[in-house]
């Protein structure tokens, strides 16, 4: 019989009914009726084309062929329960693969997850740099934090408001416009191009013009006095995402960062 025939449900009253020699207590072991047991058993029966139970004046009995395939079966559960085990583990243990870009795990995730590893010593990481939503299923990923308008077919969290904020330095030496991949400035004569948001900071830090940011990632280096906001923020489309396939999002590792970084 192909595996994608097995009768499991069948087989799981079928063990029930065996342990406790009645149907009325295996209902209650399953949390269903007895007529719903005694239905299971002989659709059971009427698959294999074997009898399992006979009715004695002392009660259910086993026939020899029920007996006989008894400790497989049983081997078998004690089988699929290890294996259940084995799946949870990855979910219970304490390693997190996370995947983000670049310049936001320079510019704000590094520190946070500094603070949630001294909470949690147990805790490892693994961190990949990595633009947009990354594929899950290549990848080994637990979570990934992305600049984009939504989390997709994923479940997802914003993280923060989708603002960007015009940053400059306290004393700018030019006045050129910093532009970066997937900048919400148009283009313009006399702009400056860097590699990433991070960078365009970076680069108005030290003079060479206004880059238009996330706040989020700019917010550490304005409060500390590094850059200034050269104008109001705005809101834009684009935002960080906290962004996971549902099953790694059910994950409870995975629940606990989420937690801890919206609440950063």
């Amino acid at each position: 019989m192909k595996r994608t025939h097995l009768p499991l449900n069948g087989l799981r009253v079928f063990d029930a009914a065996a342990r406790h020699l009645s149907f009325t207590r295996a209902a209650d072991e399953l949390a269903v009726t007895p007529a719903a047991v005694g239905q299971q058993i002989r659709a059971l029966e009427d698959m294999l084309g074997v009898v399992l139970f006979r009715r004695t004046p002392k009660g259910l009995e086993l026939t020899p062929e029920a007996e006989a395939g008894l400790p497989a079966l049983r081997s078998g559960f004690l089988e699929f329960e290890e294996s259940v085990r084995a799946m949870q583990v990855g979910q219970s243990s304490q390693h997190l693969t996370i995947a983000a870009p670049r310049d936001f795990i320079q510019k704000w995730l590094s520190a946070r997850l500094a603070d949630y590893m001294i909470a949690n010593p147990e805790l490892s990481i693994v961190l990949i740099a990595a633009e947009g939503v990354p594929d899950f299923t290549e990848s080994n990923l637990d979570l990934a934090i992305s600049l984009t308008d939504g989390a997709g077919g994923h479940e997802g969290l914003a993280l923060g408001a989708p603002r960007f904020v015009r940053v400059g330095a306290h004393e700018a030496k030019l006045t050129a416009n910093i532009l970066w991949p997937g900048s919400p400035d148009p283009s313009s004569a006399g702009a400056i191009r860097v590699p990433d948001a991070g960078l365009a900071i970076e680069a108005a830090m030290s003079g060479l013009g206004t880059a238009l940011v996330p706040a989020l990632l700019a917010q550490a280096d304005i409060d500390a006095g590094r850059v200034r906001a050269v104008e109001d923020g705005k809101d834009m489309p684009l935002g960080y995402w906290l962004i996971a396939p549902l099953p790694q999002w059910r994950q409870k590792k995975v629940k606990a960062l989420v937690e801890a970084l919206q609440a950063a």
